[in-house]
């Protein structure tokens, strides 16, 4: 991590508040020497809750008071015109002002997007920013996007979201020329409507490692690194996944409780048990990339505990490590070379 890397938290959003994020930036603050952090919400609140901690504010650690918070069924444009100094906005404004490198919210997801896309605008040859996390595969985990920000795209917009995906593959999680698959509902390339066969195109023409068309259980268990696809298609899928995970814990857990012998058996296998949940606990996971603006915005899960958002911490300081919208720009332009103003 370079010198002097601060990154501002939006401490009041999210369904556990400061409660979950205030641990889990004194945690990042321990393993993190080099990292400052500006806590953004309601002053005295912080102020107790860095008491409950044993903790005070130093030049590592600052408050930046907000006197506002977006709900999280709130209305994007009513944030935006309403929610000035709401901590999610001003988390951002520090980013735009250079005051900190990225910011982390587990806000109105929303309201995030168009605070970011408003006060920071989108990379040069950038239409409109994408969601990308992390799905647990069976090689590791599967890069996706775009998981909601974008219900409809054209081509050329998923071209970019292919580039973007790329640079976060190989920037932040190190695989090097990473595989691409463009999410259809078939193998063969009559498959698809003509948005997703004149992406395909547009992918097959370019520099980058495209596989081409993946379909859903690629995702699990296929030979891909990033799947792109549109934000309503890539959230109903993220969706899917989180349900189905749910399922089979609770049938797990029916299944080893139904008599005496059962959960004999549950015993025995508990470390394995143990090991299955920690490897496909979301919390692990947590921390989703809006790639495309001119800055680093990580949102967290509404719901993110301590652990969880201490993982989205994680996401923000490797991707400001690795200068990922720089590279975006960079990749953009190499992959577009002479041909940029056609497909943009």
């Amino acid at each position: 991590m370079s010198a002097g890397t601060t990154v501002a938290i939006d401490t009041m959003s999210g369904d556990q508040g400061y409660k979950a994020a205030v641990p889990a930036a004194l945690r990042s603050l321990d393993k993190h020497p080099e990292l400052s952090l500006i806590l953004v919400g309601d002053q005295a609140l912080l102020e107790r809750a860095l008491a409950e901690h044993k903790v005070k504010t130093s030049e590592r650690l600052v408050i930046q008071h907000a006197s506002q918070v977006v709900d999280m069924w709130e209305a994007p444009s009513k944030a935006l015109r309403s929610k000035k100094d709401s901590s999610m906005r001003v988390a951002v404004d520090l980013v735009h002002a250079g005051r900190a490198c990225a910011c982390v919210s587990a806000g109105n997801t929303g309201a995030l997007m168009a605070t970011a896309r408003f006060v920071l605008k989108t990379l040069p040859g950038i239409d409109r920013p994408a969601i990308i996390s992390p799905i647990p595969s069976r090689n590791g985990h599967t890069l996706m996007l775009d998981l909601g920000a974008n219900s409809e795209c054209t081509p050329e917009q998923l071209f970019q979201f292919a580039v973007m995906g790329s640079v976060l593959a190989s920037a932040v999680h190190g695989i090097d020329n990473p595989r691409v698959g463009l999410l259809n509902i078939g193998a063969e390339e009559i498959k698809g409507n003509p948005q997703i066969q004149w992406a395909g195109r547009l992918l097959s023409g370019s520099k980058l490692n495209y596989i081409g068309y993946v379909e859903g259980n690629d995702i699990y268990v296929g030979d891909v690194d990033v799947v792109v696809c549109d934000g309503f298609i890539g959230n109903v899928a993220l969706k899917t996944s989180e349900g189905l995970g749910k399922l089979i814990a609770q049938f797990l857990r029916e299944e080893f409780s139904r008599h005496w012998g059962t959960r004999l058996a549950g015993l025995a296998a508990m470390p394995v048990l143990k090991a299955f949940r920690k490897r496909v606990d979301p919390r692990n996971y947590n921390g989703a990339s809006f790639l495309g603006l001119q800055g680093i915005v990580i949102k967290s899960h509404g719901d993110a505990d301590a652990v969880a958002f201490h993982s989205a911490l994680e996401t923000a300081l490797l991707e400001v490590q690795n200068s990922v919208p720089r590279r975006i720009s960079n990749l953009l332009a190499s992959v577009l070379g002479e041909d940029a103003e056609a497909i943009q």
